[in-house]
């Protein structure tokens, strides 16, 4: 196996993919644009994310500084919200969302494996 590039040695381009890279951080990312969210409601809104994975994510998207929690004094349970470098992912969310839908079909007639964790969709409000 090959041996870990340092972060420091990344291009540009690949620095945001390296900490966008792990299973669930674009949906929980895509989750919170519209509004900052209780735990319960992450976990709700993107099927499939199990308690542990999610806690994990979280974890690291705030290490990154994408994401902060913050405790609310009207509830025992505190929001998750995007930082202000968070917020600036969502044109790059945006643009690979329509990528992917726009290629989609190609990709997997070529015999591409579907991807494991595909983005949820928001539901219209």
């Amino acid at each position: 196996m090959g041996e870990r590039v340092p972060k420091s040695s990344l291009s540009a381009t690949d620095l945001p993919l390296a900490f966008l890279n792990g299973k669930w951080k674009a949906a929980i990312l895509t989750h919170l644009e519209d509004h900052p969210c209780r735990y319960c409601e992450l976990r709700a809104s993107i099927p499939g994310l199990s308690d542990k994975m999610l806690t994990q994510r979280l974890r690291d998207l705030m290490a990154s500084g994408l994401v902060r929690h913050s405790q609310t004094t009207r509830r025992p349970t505190g929001l998750y919200a995007l930082t202000s470098r968070g917020k600036l992912l969502h044109g790059l969310l945006e643009d690979i969302r329509t990528w992917g839908e726009q290629h989609a079909g190609a990709l997997r007639a070529k015999g591409s494996p579907a991807p494991r964790n595909p983005v949820v969709r928001k539901r219209a409000r």
